[in-house]
C-alpha cells in the first residue's frame, strides 16, 4: 500500500515535470513582446520629438515670410512696429538684419503680436552669444531649450554671418542627427542645417567639413542645431 508521503512526492514530481520547454518558450515570447513594445514606444517618442522640432522650424520660417509679405520688414528689425502692431514694445532699426540684443528680443514679440505665431512674449533684450533665454521672451523647443533668431555665425562650418534660427539646446545628439536628415543632408558642418558651435560641439560631432558626422555613439544629451536662411 502506497504511503501518503510517497504519493505526495510523486504528485510534486509530476507537477514540476509539467513546467517544461513549452512553458519556458512562452515566457521568453512574452518577454520579447514586452521588450519590443518598450523599444517601439521609445522610437515613437523620439520620432514625435523630431517631428515637433522640424514642425517648429518650418512654422517659424513660414511666419517670418508672412510677416515680411505684410510689413515689408523682418520681425524685430521692423522700424514701424509700434505704429502697426498692437502691443509691440519697441522698434528695430530697419537695416534689414536682426542683429542686436534688442531686435532679437522684439523678434518673437513682433511675430506673436502680429498673429503669426502663438504665445505671448515680453520683448526683453536677448544676448546673442549663448542659448539662455526665459520662456517669457523666447519660445522653447520640444526639449525645453530656448530658441533664438539672429544675424550671426553660430552654425558649424559657416564662414560669414547669415540669419540663423538657433533651435535651442538639450537636444540629444541622435535626435539632432535625425532632424538634420529630415530637413537637410545629415552632415553637421554643411547645408542649411548644422550643429551649433556654442553647445558641446566637440562631443556632438566628429570631424570637419563634408566628412563631419554626428557623434551618436558618444550619447551627448545636450546638443543644439542651427537652421540657416
Amino acid at each position: 500500500m502506497m504511503s501518503f508521503k510517497s504519493a505526495r512526492a510523486r504528485n510534486m514530481r509530476r507537477h514540476h515535470a509539467g513546467f517544461g520547454l513549452p512553458h519556458v518558450a512562452i515566457v521568453f515570447v512574452v518577454l520579447g513582446l514586452l521588450l519590443a513594445g518598450i523599444f517601439k514606444w521609445q522610437e515613437m517618442v523620439s520620432n514625435a520629438k523630431v517631428r515637433s522640432v522640424t514642425d517648429q522650424i518650418a512654422a517659424i520660417q513660414t511666419a517670418v515670410s508672412a510677416f515680411q509679405a505684410r510689413f515689408h520688414a523682418l520681425p524685430g528689425d521692423y522700424s514701424a512696429a509700434t505704429s502697426n502692431i498692437s502691443g509691440a514694445g519697441g522698434n528695430g532699426d530697419g537695416d534689414g538684419v536682426v542683429a542686436t540684443d534688442v531686435e532679437r528680443g522684439y523678434f518673437w514679440q513682433h511675430l506673436a503680436n502680429a498673429g503669426f505665431i502663438l504665445g505671448s512674449f515680453d520683448g526683453a533684450a536677448v544676448v546673442g552669444t549663448d542659448l539662455i533665454c526665459a520662456p517669457s521672451t523666447c519660445p522653447p523647443n520640444a526639449f525645453g531649450g530656448a530658441m533664438k533668431y539672429s544675424w550671426s555665425q553660430y552654425a558649424s562650418g559657416s564662414t560669414s554671418n547669415a540669419h540663423e534660427l538657433r533651435i535651442g539646446r538639450n537636444i540629444p545628439v541622435n535626435i539632432l542627427a535625425e532632424i538634420d536628415r529630415k530637413i537637410d543632408d545629415g552632415v553637421p558642418d554643411t547645408g542649411i542645417f548644422r550643429v551649433d558651435t556654442q553647445v558641446n560641439l566637440a562631443s556632438c560631432k566628429s570631424g570637419a567639413g563634408a566628412t563631419s558626422t554626428y557623434n551618436v555613439a558618444g550619447g551627448q544629451q545636450d546638443c543644439a542645431g542651427v537652421r540657416i536662411y
